[in-house]
């Protein structure tokens, strides 16, 4: 009976849902990487990270919710107790920096965007948090969640000493958002892409600018990077970047021509990309969103 109650213990703790902790991709750089959970309330399996220099922390993103901001501060004093200095959001989407208010009420730490992102957020933060369930969220999901701005904008480069670290915030073209932006960190070799790359997982294009994000990735191929932390998906390297390049054009070239045709609705349009687009094994909901929003509008 004993081996019996042990083994049902197990079993309910392995089958138990659990969340990633945080993953250390440099000395002092971690990430969240490669979540398998891609549900709205896990903030769509977003990454978000750290890098920590002498002087303190910057936060790279801030997940979907207070809630979520709220994990991933704990996750973060697990592993330093410096002050948080800098909370840079890769671009303003929900998912990437609706738990801005969590560090900005910690007091100290400048939230920094590009400034088309920060125009993206003040244009419809508000309205999308009233519209959660669109989202297919619930208002508990968000609890105490508020729209917060970033404070320091810019327009192609920012660097921040951190203390023994160079961060480089770069922003080559309008791609996934009008001002979505790389993290650079020259003597690691390592970026995080923010959204710009998207691996094993169909990325979001509603507001996307198709050639200007090709063009980033061509420029992210053409940096000295090894490691590559994107904004969904696992750690990935050079390789990724070309397969999502290959991945929007053929997915761009062919909506088009069906949306042109009129081949029919958006799940139609979708059926048929499923069958010519590369395997992605996360987010494949993502495609009829993508059609309609994108290719056939309301239709």
């Amino acid at each position: 009976m004993k081996k019996i109650t042990l083994l049902c213990t197990l079993i309910l703790l392995v089958a138990a849902p659990s969340f990633a902790e945080l993953t250390k991709i440099a000395d002092n750089v971690y990430s969240y990487v490669g979540l398998a959970n891609d549900s709205p309330a896990n903030s769509f399996a977003a990454n978000a990270g750290i890098v920590i220099g002498r002087d303190g922390i910057l936060v790279v993103d801030t997940l979907i919710s207070a809630k979520e901001a709220q994990r991933f501060l704990a996750d973060i004093r697990k592993v330093s107790d410096k002050p948080i200095r800098y909370v840079v959001n890769t671009h303003t989407h929900l998912d990437h920096a609706f738990g801005n208010c969590v560090f900005a009420k910690l007091g100290g730490a400048t939230v920094i965007s590009h400034a088309a992102d920060r125009a993206f957020l003040e244009k419809a933060g508000e309205a999308t948090l009233k519209n959660i369930g669109a989202y297919g969220l619930k208002p508990e999901d968000m609890a105490g969640t508020e729209i917060t701005y970033p404070t320091l904008t810019f327009s192609e480069r920012l660097t921040i000493d951190l203390g023994g670290e160079t961060v480089e915030l770069i922003r080559t073209a309008p791609s996934h958002t009008e001002g979505s932006l790389i993290v650079h960190l020259p003597a690691k070799k390592v970026a995080f892409s923010g959204d710009i790359l998207f691996t094993d997982f169909h990325p979001f294009l509603a507001d996307a600018d198709i050639n200007g994000w090709t063009a980033a990735l061509d420029a992210m191929m053409g940096m000295d990077i090894e490691k590559i932390i994107p904004g969904h998906g696992p750690l990935s390297t050079k390789k990724d970047l070309r397969d999502l390049k290959a991945y929007l054009l053929l997915f761009d070239a062919k909506a088009r021509q069906m949306a042109a045709d009129g081949s029919g609705d958006a799940e139609t349009v979708a059926a048929a990309l499923r069958q010519i687009l590369p395997k992605r094994s996360q987010a494949e909901w993502m495609i009829p969103i993508n059609v309609k929003s994108r290719y056939l509008g309301k239709r």
